[in-house]
C-alpha cells in the first residue's frame, strides 16, 4: 500500500510558476510509472505529463514546453515544475502512480494507474 501526498498548490498570476510535489509514502516508487493529472471544475479529470521508471517523459500538448515532470527516488518524492502559468491551467492537480508493466501502460488513461493523491489547487489569475 502506498499513499500519494501533493503539495505545492496556490494562487499564482499569468506567467508565474508553481512547482507541485507529491510525495510517497509506504513503498519506494522506482518502479512506479508517475503522473500528473488536472481537473478543472466542471471538467473531465486530463492527463498532464507522465515518467516511466525508464526515464522517457509524455507531456500533454497543452503544457509541452512549459512544464516539467522529474523524480527524486531519493526522496521518493515526483516534481511538476509549471513555468508561463496561464489560466487555463487552473485545476485540482493529482498525482498517480502505476504499477502495471510498461508493456501493457498507456499512460495517459486514467484506468492503468492504482493510486491517487487528493489533489492540490492552482489557480492562476490573469
Amino acid at each position: 500500500q502506498v499513499q500519494l501526498v501533493e503539495s505545492g498548490g496556490g494562487l499564482v498570476q499569468a506567467g508565474g510558476s508553481l512547482r507541485l510535489s507529491c510525495a510517497a509514502s509506504g513503498r519506494t516508487f522506482s518502479s512506479f510509472t508517475m503522473a500528473w493529472f488536472r481537473q478543472g471544475p466542471g471538467k473531465q479529470r486530463e492527463f498532464v505529463a507522465a515518467l516511466r521508471r525508464s526515464g522517457f517523459i509524455y507531456y500533454a500538448d497543452s503544457v509541452k514546453g512549459r512544464f516539467t515532470i522529474s523524480r527524486d527516488n531519493a526522496k521518493n518524492t515526483v516534481y511538476l515544475q509549471m513555468n508561463s502559468l496561464k489560466p487555463e491551467d487552473t485545476a485540482v492537480y493529482y498525482c498517480a502512480a502505476g504499477l502495471r508493466p510498461e508493456t501493457q501502460v498507456i499512460v495517459t488513461m486514467i484506468g492503468i494507474y492504482d493510486y491517487w493523491g487528493q489533489g492540490t489547487q492552482v489557480t492562476v489569475s490573469s
